[in-house]
């Protein structure tokens, strides 16, 4: 009910009452315990409360502007400032105050929205509907907010919101795992003011590295450093509860700060990450809203990083599949070239023959003979290609025994030195001085097989200089095949050939990979020398390495063998009286 405060003549009053009780009506109509119509300078325009009567206040004192200090808000310039915003950005408010009653004070909970005005005019009113959340006896029970700073905490909230928002939005148009980690600290940094922020992948392992931060000039950088989770207060928590947990590092912690806000980042409530960063003093006590609001951040920039690691295991899946299949089309193309070569050969010097285009004897027994040099070699690319499908398979069968490293090198040597000499290479074999045979655990036939191959890969790739095959005995007790053996036989393989750069050399072990596909077909083979060699050494419990200080320096090859008995080494005293 609300009544026209202005004095009227006696026959204008009825009227004036009529019209005012119409308003109310409709005000009421809206359904809402409190609702009134207000000018941002503070004029109830219009103005309707059920409790009205029941707490003393005459609703018509306040219609109108007779006395709008029987309804005033006790914080008055929150208030104001507040109806100030809603006008101006058209926003509707949502907010809890205080105001006083001729008999006490009362808590609403208010909905501000401003009333739109013409298009090209300024909104001048508001509409405010509102339920009772308490009522006081008097101010003094009442503890008010400070000025604006219930209005500066929703604000911040509000901000604080729409930051949150515009990190993962910029964070999920990225699929880089780099940008990711970067662009999550530095705009955490943008919005919290920290002196510090970190974050750290996390794979379920006790300790976690800091892949990406942000800090002030004076803050030292922990990029790469390590952090035990367990020694650091609140990581667990946070891995745990998949919330965010704000605590005071210990002295001894990695984080020099008064506070420290931890946040474990998810998906599909497996963490992946974990953020740590110092609050600042206007940061030091988040809200529960804005925990909330960190939390859902937190799950945000968790799915964009999951998002972006099974893109980056895509990728490289398909970038391994990509190089797969072009290194087996190259080994296949530098397979059947080398069994085309010899076979081409045998079949030209046959039909050499058979057409009758050999003058004399002498000559068809040079074209037999070129004949069978082809023959045999293309049995050792064909031997090559079985034995790499074999160990593929795992049906290479080994017969381990102790073999005789003097008789191996001697045979190894007369089979070499003449490939040697015929490049006037310096070739030379030299075992270990002792007394007694040294016997290595092995299959004699596949251990020659794997000399074979490295001394004649140095040859082949070697112009001018020398190769040199040294062994050494490593005594060091070795494990093999549930026996123990005394040592271990190093072989070495140098040649001061054209070498292998650095960025080359972890090629030459993989499957159907070669250094350079042209230098397979310049100096010929199937380029599964080494790799062959690899997998018969290591089964016969060794290990194969290269080394080369790069092209046109020489390389190394060793590889090593179980020694069965310990020799008796010659001193160096004995030699001397030798």
């Amino acid at each position: 009910m609300s009544i026209a405060a202005n004095s009227e003549p006696p026959h204008l009053l009825s009227d004036q009452k009529k019209s005012v009780i119409d308003r109310t009506d409709a005000l009421a109509c809206l359904g809402s315990e409190l609702v009134y119509v207000q000018e941002g300078t503070g004029r109830y325009l219009n103005f309707y409360w059920q409790q009205s009567e029941r707490l003393g206040l005459e609703s018509e004192h306040i219609d109108n502007n007779q006395n709008q200090e029987s309804f005033a808000p006790i914080d008055k310039a929150g208030y104001f400032e507040r109806l100030e915003q809603v006008l101006t950005t058209l926003i509707p408010q949502k907010c809890q105050c205080w105001f006083s009653l001729p008999q006490g004070t009362v808590e609403f909970e208010l909905l501000i929205t401003p009333i739109l005005p013409t298009l090209g005019s300024a909104a001048t009113s508001v509409l405010v509907m509102g339920r009772l959340l308490q009522v006081a006896a008097s101010k003094n029970q009442i503890q008010v907010t400070p000025k604006s700073k219930k209005i500066g905490d929703d604000l911040r909230s509000q901000q604080y919101q729409k930051l949150i928002n515009n990190i993962t939005t910029n964070i999920r148009r990225t699929l880089d795992l780099k940008i990711i980690w970067q662009q999550t600290v530095d705009s955490l940094s943008a919005t919290l003011k920290p002196e510090f922020c970190i974050i750290c992948p996390y794979y379920g392992e006790s300790k976690i590295s800091v892949i990406a931060e942000s800090c002030q000039p004076n803050v030292k950088p922990m990029l790469g450093t390590e952090i035990d989770i367990a020694s650091e207060v609140g990581f667990t928590q946070a891995l745990n509860t998949l919330k965010p947990v704000i605590v005071e590092p210990t002295e001894n912690s990695l984080f020099n700060t008064e506070k420290l806000l931890i946040v474990a980042t998810s998906h599909q409530e497996q963490p992946n990450s974990l953020i740590a960063l110092s609050l600042s003093a206007e940061c030091s006590h988040l809200s529960a809203k804005e925990l909330e609001l960190t939390k859902e951040a937190a799950n945000q920039i968790g799915t964009a990083i999951a998002h972006a690691t099974l893109y980056k295991e895509l990728e490289s899946a398909r970038q391994q599949a990509e190089d797969a299949s072009r290194l087996k089309s190259e080994f296949l193309a530098n397979v059947s070239h080398e069994i085309r070569t010899p076979l081409n050969g045998m079949i030209g010097f046959l039909k050499l023959i058979l057409d009758g285009m050999a003058d004399d004897d002498e000559e068809k027994a040079l074209f037999l003979g070129e004949a069978h040099k082809s023959s045999l070699h293309l049995l050792e690319v064909i031997n090559d290609i079985l034995d790499f499908a074999k160990i593929e398979a795992g049906k290479m069968e080994l017969e381990l025994r102790p073999v005789k490293l003097d008789e191996l090198f001697t045979d190894v040597e007369n089979f070499m030195r003449l490939q040697a000499e015929h490049k006037s290479l310096s070739f030379g074999m030299q075992l270990p001085d002792t007394n007694d045979e040294i016997l290595v655990y092995s299959d004699y036939l596949r251990l020659k097989q794997v000399m074979i191959n490295l001394v004649g890969n140095a040859i082949k790739f070697t112009h001018e200089g020398h190769i040199t095959v040294t062994a050494d005995v490593v005594r060091k007790k070795v494990m093999f095949k549930e026996q123990e053996f005394p040592g271990m036989v190093k072989v070495r393989v140098v040649d001061t050939g054209i070498g292998v750069s650095l960025d080359q050399q972890d090629k030459l072990f993989q499957l159907f990979s070669q250094v350079d596909g042209s230098r397979t077909r310049q100096y010929g083979g199937t380029g599964l020398g080494l790799t062959i060699s690899q997998k018969l050494v290591e089964a016969m419990g060794g290990e194969v390495h290269f080394y080369s200080l790069g092209e046109g320096l020489g390389s190394t090859v060793t590889f090593t063998v179980p020694l069965y008995q310990q020799p008796v080494m010659v001193s160096s005293a004995d030699s001397e009286e030798g």
